[in-house]
């Protein structure tokens, strides 16, 4: 099994997001390796206390193996951050100073070819975050109708070839591998038509593991949860990587900071909705040219912060 090296991206934005304090109690929704977790540790030493959540059992495990040093001031459970709420309960946790979520698929699982999220390399074609049960990418696109595929694949990966890589999907099948998978797209979208600089199954991998996972439903459950779980001038910090989860944050924050979400028609406000969050910044943050250079897997990670009213 590969190492469990989760490098943190955006780590001195979040940090100054969150302001880790001493007795300040954080959610990390996505804790993967322990990365973050570990930075707001050590920032909220010697009293500070992390609850952090993943589904995946094996990121779990390699955050506990991170963060030991820390013995006493984290707890870690397996679960969706869309749950958050329930699993912060079932630990004691209420309310809470500071929540992070890191979206997406971590470094371990791309490089650990059997679990099936890489075009880099044959392996399976499962992409399950929770490996304990759930329908997997092979179920998905052996399944399915050609076009239920291609809106998925449209959807999920703004894949303008959609219909045709569902056509050779549905040709090819059954599809097992992620060799597989690659060797369809390839052959479905013209040479003389790929985006440069991007492997031609990168949408269609993207779709499909959000499908599987149902990772965009998850985004704005969690953020919801987490507004209603922070405390008044608790921090609110979402990492994305492509532009349909950012655009939810995006949505989701405006939503949360207006004070009327009534229809523009309407002469007077009927909603009675009034604003959880200010937004401390429009645009979301970037890596810096250093961190770039550090680490390429940052290029895409944008950040948006929020803070609870």
């Amino acid at each position: 099994m590969a190492a469990f090296g989760h490098v943190p991206v955006l780590a001195a934005p979040v940090l100054a997001a969150l302001g880790p304090k001493d007795g300040g109690v954080y959610v990390d929704g996505t804790v993967g390796g322990g990365g973050h977790a570990a930075l707001v540790l050590e920032a909220s030493a010697p009293g500070g206390f992390l609850l952090g959540l993943d589904r995946d059992g094996e990121a779990l495990a390699a955050a506990a193996e991170r963060l030991q040093q820390y013995a006493g001031r984290f707890a870690l459970v397996q679960g969706n951050y869309a749950d958050m709420e329930r699993l912060a309960a079932e630990q004691g946790v209420v309310a809470c100073d500071g929540i992070l979520l890191d979206i997406g698929v971590s470094s371990f699982q791309l490089n650990e070819a059997r679990r099936g999220f890489s075009y880099q390399q044959d392996a399976p074609l499962d992409m399950r975050m929770d490996q304990s049960g759930g329908m997997s990418a092979a179920d998905l696109v052996n399944t399915m109708s050609a076009q239920q595929l291609t809106d998925i694949l449209y959807r999920y990966g703004e894949e303008k070839w959609a219909a045709r890589i569902a056509e050779f999907i549905i040709r090819e099948r059954p599809v097992l591998t992620t060799g597989q998978l690659v060797a369809i797209v390839k052959a479905a979208i013209p040479k003389g038509a790929r985006e440069p600089d991007q492997h031609p199954a990168k949408r269609t991998f993207q779709a499909l593991r959000v499908m599987v996972n149902g990772e965009l439903s998850a985004l704005e459950q969690g953020i919801d949860a987490a507004v209603r779980l922070l405390k008044p001038g608790g921090a609110l910090a979402v990492i994305t990587f492509h532009s349909l989860e950012d655009r939810i944050v995006k949505e989701k924050f405006r939503y949360h900071a207006r004070d009327c979400v009534c229809p523009p028609e309407l002469p007077v406000c009927v909603c009675g909705h009034r604003a959880a969050l200010k937004l401390p910044h429009k645009k979301p943050i970037s890596a810096t040219p250093a961190e770039l250079e550090a680490n390429p897997r940052s290029r895409s990670a944008r950040l948006r912060t929020a803070v609870k009213l």
